[in-house]
């Protein structure tokens, strides 16, 4: 008698909760701090050829492919990818996810990576150092290389002894004043340096859509540290588990057209241990 009771009294609630699953979309199931309503990504306005408020940059279009799969609008918290970026955005809660960042980073929490690229080597098709994919080559001796200060590169042309005639370019700028990927090739367009060296997903596509008679060399070859190739992630708040499974799930899902989207832009893609440049033409 008392179970009968007792199983008519939880008949309502099991109603209601059954009610509720049917309600409640499946898309909508994420963490609470994650809107239910837009595809929040947080992203430098101009950070051309990754990102831009015209929405012209390869990582505008994969905010654009995920949001499709979501059946989210994009909307877009605008901020200079330099210090306290991070902060004033993901932080802040005024988004929800960061389309590139190298994983392991511990200001994020990381999605599975979906794709894995290197700094490259970048010289005119026409150059004696068109052959050299790696940075003791002799042939790189004495020439002046143009190289964003404080990145891993500038430690593997100390040790070839390569600085010494190197031109820096500043690291830490806001891109809405100044542009040093751009300002590199374009002196290494009018001869002021032989050769640059930039963050293959930067100056891949800049040479891709600007810059046709460069040759882009993927440093996959250099066996000293530090390594020269990262793994890029989508980065989202510390301990937001079901909205990074959501996310791990979207890129499994639809690795081949987010692979067809950055070799189209002209990113670089190498395997996961940096050793090999992938070719997706076959």
């Amino acid at each position: 008698m008392k179970m009968r009771v007792w199983a008519k009294a939880c008949l309502p609630i099991f109603g209601l909760c059954v009610w509720l699953c049917q309600a409640v979309p499946v898309s909508a199931q994420t963490s609470d701090l994650v809107s239910r309503t837009a595809f929040r990504v947080c992203a430098d306005p101009a950070n051309y050829p990754v990102s831009s408020k015209d929405g012209s940059g390869y990582e505008n279009k994969l905010a654009e492919l995920i949001a499709e799969k979501l059946e989210l609008p994009v909307q877009y918290v605008w901020f200079p990818q330099a210090t306290g970026f991070i902060r004033n955005t993901l932080a802040a809660k005024r988004c929800d996810v960061v389309i590139g960042y190298a994983q392991g980073h511990e200001l994020v929490q990381n999605t599975n990576h979906y794709y894995t690229s290197a700094y490259a080597l970048i010289v005119p098709m026409d150059s004696d150092l068109a052959q050299v994919d790696r940075l003791n080559d002799p042939m790189l001796k004495g020439k002046r290389i143009g190289i964003v200060a404080g990145t891993p590169p500038a430690a593997h042309m100390a040790r070839n002894g390569l600085i010494g005639q190197a031109k820096p370019y500043n690291l830490f700028v806001d891109r809405r004043v100044e542009s040093p990927a751009i300002d590199m090739l374009d002196d290494l367009q009018t001869n002021e340096i032989d050769a640059a060296i930039l963050w293959g997903p930067l100056g891949g596509p800049l040479v891709k859509a600007d810059y046709p008679d460069f040759k882009v060399i993927p440093l996959v070859k250099e066996e000293l540290p530090p390594r020269l190739f990262y793994r890029i992630t989508m980065g989202v708040r510390q301990g937001e588990k079901v909205w990074q499974r959501q996310l791990n799930s979207l890129i499994r899902r639809n690795q081949d057209e987010i692979n067809s989207l950055l070799a189209e832009a002209g990113v670089p893609l190498v395997n996961d241990l940096g050793t090999e440049v992938l070719d997706l033409s076959q």
